[in-house]
């Protein structure tokens, strides 16, 4: 397989941590590659990432592409840019994907303008497929889907005219595989030509705020939606949480209603969950909040309207109103021991 025409993925690191999301799209880099009959590459950029890069190659990586510079610990966009799109230009892949983080949603756009190539940002799912327009017919070309108009539509994108076609994905959507130990992969180290003017300024201080939600690590989360009414009755979905040792989650109507802060959203717009356990408390389940959690291995939904489509996909349906299923929960469980 050439090297040309790759699925390739800008791998981020901060402080020498790999995002997690960038193993989440070396992992789908692989099925597509497949699918297309060509490798995949990743470049990452940092100091001293050798051994981290060699860590990746269980993914899929064919090969991994680095640039090590004391300078480029950190993100600055553009000493970034200019490496990244050099690699860009000489390796020709077909298909380059980011992070949809705060570097990735940053470094994207510098790069798709710089190369005059289209780029689609917040995907929730990427495929392989055809597509024809003015009478062209185009095929295995990157279908980049995501979340318009607020949720309320999926839109699937294509820009087959000019290579590469990207986009930034969002974290969570794409599943980890399990990594292949004997997988045969290669580092290249590729020589970091900057100069200083290139380094137009200087991270003086970073400042790390830590997270207060961490849903997508969460093993049980319990999520109130606008069913929940009010507040004070959000107060009863951070006390089964509280008692069951799990996160607090929310649809995007509790969100919007102002009950619970953003962080704490699930779905299409929000966080993309797997957790063992879903307990969904008062969410109907729309299309854009299922999207986000229907694959936890076990779902529980307490609804009180028997039609609400939350029951087509949870394992246990509970009729009735959270105001008394809740308590009763938490009392069983402190029951239980």
């Amino acid at each position: 397989m050439s090297k040309q025409n790759s699925v390739m993925v800008f791998v981020q690191q901060d402080d020498g941590q790999i995002a997690e999301v960038s193993i989440e799209l070396l992992c789908k880099a692989r099925e597509l590659a497949d699918r297309l009959k060509v490798q995949v590459t990743g470049v990452l950029i940092g100091k001293d990432v050798e051994n981290q890069a060699k860590n990746l190659l269980s993914y899929g990586v064919d090969e991994m592409f680095i640039v090590q510079d004391s300078r480029l610990e950190h993100y600055t966009p553009i000493p970034y840019t200019k490496l990244m799109a050099g690699i860009i230009l000489k390796q020709k892949p077909q298909i380059v994907l980011y992070g949809a983080t705060t570097a990735g949603r940053d470094l994207g756009p510098r790069i798709a303008s710089q190369l005059k190539v289209g780029l689609t940002a917040d995907c929730t799912d990427l495929q392989i497929g055809d597509h024809t327009v003015k009478g062209v017919a185009y095929t295995d070309i990157l279908y980049q889907i995501r979340p318009a108009f607020g949720g309320n539509i999926i839109a699937t994108i294509v820009s087959p005219e000019k290579k590469p076609q990207m986009a930034t994905v969002r974290e969570g959507v794409m599943k980890l595989t399990t990594p292949d130990p004997g997988y045969k992969g290669t580092v290249t180290e590729v020589k970091a030509a900057l100069e200083e003017s290139d380094f137009p300024s200087v991270i003086i201080q970073r400042i790390k705020e830590e997270k207060l939600v961490n849903l997508k690590g969460a093993q049980v989360i319990v999520s109130g939606g606008i069913g929940v009414e009010t507040k004070e009755n959000f107060k009863l979905i951070y006390d089964l949480a509280r008692t069951l040792g799990a996160e607090v989650g929310a649809s995007r109507a509790a969100v919007d209603a102002g009950l619970i802060p953003k962080d704490h959203q699930v779905g299409q717009t929000g966080t993309t969950v797997r957790p063992k356990l879903y307990i969904a408390c008062g969410i109907s389940g729309s299309v854009q909040h299922r999207a986000g959690m229907d694959e936890s291995a076990r779902i529980i939904a307490i609804n009180s309207d028997p039609e609400a489509p939350i029951f087509q996909i949870a394992h246990y349906g509970i009729i009735g109103d959270l105001k008394d299923v809740i308590p009763r929960f938490i009392k069983a469980f402190k029951a239980k021991g």
